[in-house]
Formats: C-alpha cells, sequence, structure tokens
C-alpha cells in the first residue's frame, strides 16, 4: 500500500485545528506578557483552562490518566523550544 492510499486526511485537519489553536493561545499569552501579566500566571492560568476544559469535555477520569503522561514528555523534550539554526 502506499503512503497515498493510507493517508488520512481527517487527520491533516485535526493537525490543522490544533497549529491553529496553539497560535491563538500564543497570540494571547503573549498580549497579557506584553501587558504586565507574569509569565508563570500566564501559564498557570492557560493550564488550568486547558484542563478544565478537558474535564467537561472527558470527565475527570481521561483526564487524568491523560495527565499521567506528562512527566515523560516534559523530560523528553516535547515541550523544550530550541532556537533554530541561522543559514
Amino acid at each position: 500500500m502506499t503512503e497515498f492510499e493510507t493517508h488520512d486526511p481527517a487527520l491533516d485537519s485535526d493537525q490543522d485545528a490544533k497549529r491553529a489553536a496553539l497560535s491563538y493561545v500564543s497570540e494571547a499569552f503573549a498580549e497579557g506578557c506584553l501587558d504586565g501579566i507574569d509569565g508563570d500566571c500566564m501559564a498557570q492560568a492557560a493550564l488550568f483552562a486547558a484542563f478544565q476544559e478537558l474535564v467537561q469535555t472527558y470527565g475527570e477520569e481521561a483526564t487524568a490518566r491523560y495527565a499521567e503522561g506528562f512527566p515523560e514528555r516534559i523530560r523528553g523534550g516535547t515541550y523544550t523550544v530550541r532556537p533554530q539554526a541561522r543559514h
């Protein structure tokens, strides 16, 4: 089977929606920081809002299971932003 035959356009749509959502959140985060709100406060508020939405959508147990994977992803560098090399 070729890559084309196994490609699911719905996955692209989901990834595009996640990229757009991250862009909105990043913009709101930057605006808050520009208004003088500490980055740590913005991060805590963003996490609270995110978990509140996840619990409302999926329930407490499913959200807790999802959150159990965070330590490994954090330590593995999933959320680490590295400067891009200049060419």
